[in-house]
């Protein structure tokens, strides 16, 4: 079997790949072959070794992936051979809290998913949602696990109350259909026509051009009669127009390490946060239960991931060089087909 293999901050060249035996389970572990894997902004910050977790040398990188289980190992219980499954994200963080002794990620601290077959946990794997095909699925462990938890676990919106989301990648674009899911109204902002155009496709009541709105705060408070969003999911920054966003009383879910405005920005003024009378709230992606209450809801709705574009597994490096150009509209992913 073949896997990429990363070795940080040596960029497209410290990507390389290596033969290895097809693995065999130990006593609570699964066997996945895998079918697509789910790549992004993310995936930048680990090669440039620019990421808030410890990145070991020579790691199978990618924390996204979906797949075939092939077998199973003594006392699996939760899957069999045959079963379509998903690896989340942080194989130990089952429920509760994010904590430190869950903080072991995929393609970071311990191998990933950019490999022809994995040895996960039975704990960390969940089933996918039968009407996705596995190219759809492989955007769900990362993007969607995340704006889950961002959107839902400060307590879920009510119908009518007002949700913003920034930017269209993979995150606010599934922050947009859960909202829209839930009843509430959801405010988009984007950078340019063709995009506002899609995500009103998608449900969009307001979408604001931040590039011809640059304080575009102002925006979000006049199509809200002042009152501003209820909840802010900020995947894309800056923080502080976040924090003029939402409402007395509402929450900003900051979503990522260095995700929300440019780097070497001016930090948050403490003035702006305490103005905001609001809860700034980070989000670490999600546990598994997180990502079994995304199953549900995306069989529930038969929701289905906005795809960008679809890259064989041969061509990974390739798939980084367009995630680095940016400029794409939902999920970029890997076809091991």
């Amino acid at each position: 079997m073949r896997s990429y293999h990363l070795h940080p901050g040596g960029g497209l060249d410290g990507l390389t790949t290596a033969d290895h035996d097809e693995p065999t389970p130990g006593r609570g572990q699964v066997v996945v072959r895998m079918r697509a894997n789910g790549l992004g902004f993310r995936d930048l910050m680990v090669l440039k070794d620019d990421y808030p977790l410890p990145i070991t040398p020579g790691i199978v990188p990618g924390c996204e992936g979906v797949g075939e289980v092939v077998s199973v190992g003594e006392g699996v219980t939760r899957v069999g051979p045959g079963d379509r499954v998903a690896a989340t994200v942080f194989p130990q963080w089952q429920d509760g809290p994010f904590l430190l002794e869950n903080a072991a990620q995929l393609g970071t601290m311990i191998n990933g998913m950019l490999t022809e077959y994995a040895v996960l946990s039975e704990d960390g794997v969940v089933p996918l949602p039968e009407h996705l095909s596995y190219e759809e699925a492989a955007a769900l462990p990362l993007a969607a696990v995340t704006a889950w938890n961002a959107l839902t676990s400060g307590g879920a919106p009510r119908p009518g109350e007002t949700v913003l989301t920034l930017g269209s990648g993979g995150v606010s674009l599934f922050a947009l259909m859960f909202a829209k899911a839930g009843g509430a109204r959801v405010i988009v902002t984007t950078s340019g026509p063709d995009k506002a155009a899609r995500l009103r496709e998608l449900g969009a009541d307001e979408v604001i051009d931040y590039r011809a709105n640059p304080s575009w705060s102002e925006q979000v408070r006049a199509v809200t009669n002042g009152r501003g969003a209820d909840r802010v999911i900020d995947p894309a920054g800056p923080l502080e127009q976040s924090l003029r966003s939402v409402a007395l009383g509402g929450e900003v879910a900051f979503v990522g390490y260095r995700l929300s405005g440019a780097e070497g920005a001016a930090p948050v003024d403490p003035a702006v946060l305490f103005g905001a009378g609001a809860v700034l709230r980070p989000v670490a992606t999600g546990s598994r239960a997180h990502f079994l209450q995304v199953n549900r809801v995306m069989t529930a709705h038969r929701l289905r991931p906005v795809i960008d574009r679809v890259f064989p597994f041969e061509d990974v490096h390739e798939a980084y060089r367009y995630c680095m150009a940016g400029g794409g509209f939902g999920k970029v992913v890997i076809s091991h087909a």
